[in-house]
C-alpha cells in the first residue's frame, strides 16, 4: 500500500490533533497553579457532603472560581439547550437526556430553565453528572460537557482532550493532599478553547 506525502502529513497531523495536552507541557506552558479562595473549603465539603468525589471537585473548581452557582450569569448567558447549570455548569443539551434521578430525561428544549434546580441543590447536581457520566461514558461526557451536541458528535478535538487533561490535572492535585478535599486551595488551568 502506497501513501502519498500529502496522505502521510494529514494522518499526522489529525494524530498529533487529537493527543492531549500532556502536564510536562501545560507545566511549560505555566498556565496552572493554585491560589487562596476565601470560603471554598466549605464549597468542597458541600460536595463530599453530598456524595461528591474529587472528580466532582475538580470539574466545579474549573468551571467556577469560588465554586459558587451564584457568580456567573443564569444560564451561563445562555438559553436552551447551551444553558448551564449548577456547580459543574451542565448543559441543558445533555441534562434532558441522560439526567434521570431529576426528571429531567425527556423534556423539550424549551423546559431548560427547569435546569436551574442544580444551581440550588448539589445533590441534584451531582446526581445528575453522575447520571449523565454513565449514560455517555467518560469521554463523551466530557466532549458533550465541554462542546454540547457538536462535542457529541467528535468527542476527541484538542479542545476537549485539553479540558479533560486540565480536570485530571486538578483532581490529581486535590488527591495528593487529604487537606485539598477541605481547604481553601484553588487550583487551576487557563483552559483555551480552540
Amino acid at each position: 500500500m502506497k501513501f502519498s506525502l500529502p496522505c502521510v502529513a494529514a494522518l499526522f497531523a489529525a494524530t498529533a490533533l487529537a493527543t492531549p495536552v500532556s502536564n510536562d507541557v501545560l507545566e511549560k506552558r505555566d498556565v496552572r497553579g493554585h491560589y487562596t479562595v476565601s470560603g471554598l473549603g466549605a464549597r468542597k465539603q458541600s460536595i463530599l457532603n453530598a456524595g461528591g468525589n474529587t472528580l466532582d471537585i475538580a470539574i466545579a473548581m474549573l468551571e467556577i472560581e469560588d465554586m459558587n452557582t451564584a457568580h456567573y450569569p443564569y444560564g451561563d448567558a445562555k438559553t436552551q439547550d447551551a444553558a448551564n447549570f449548577g456547580l459543574f455548569k451542565q448543559n441543558w443539551g445533555q441534562l434532558r437526556v441522560c439526567a434521570s434521578r431529576y426528571g429531567f430525561v425527556g423534556q423539550p428544549e424549551a423546559n431548560w430553565n427547569n435546569g436551574a434546580i442544580l444551581n440550588s441543590n448539589v445533590k441534584a447536581d451531582i446526581a445528575s453528572r453522575w447520571d449523565c457520566q454513565r449514560y455517555y461514558g467518560y469521554d463523551k461526557w466530557f466532549a458533550g460537557h465541554r462542546n454540547g451536541a457538536s462535542g457529541l458528535e467528535d468527542p476527541y478535538t484538542q479542545d476537549i482532550l485539553n479540558y479533560k487533561a486540565s480536570v485530571e490535572w486538578i483532581q490529581q492535585q486535590i488527591d495528593s493532599n487529604p487537606a485539598y478535599k477541605t481547604d481553601d486551595t484553588r487550583f487551576y488551568v487557563e483552559v483555551v478553547a480552540i
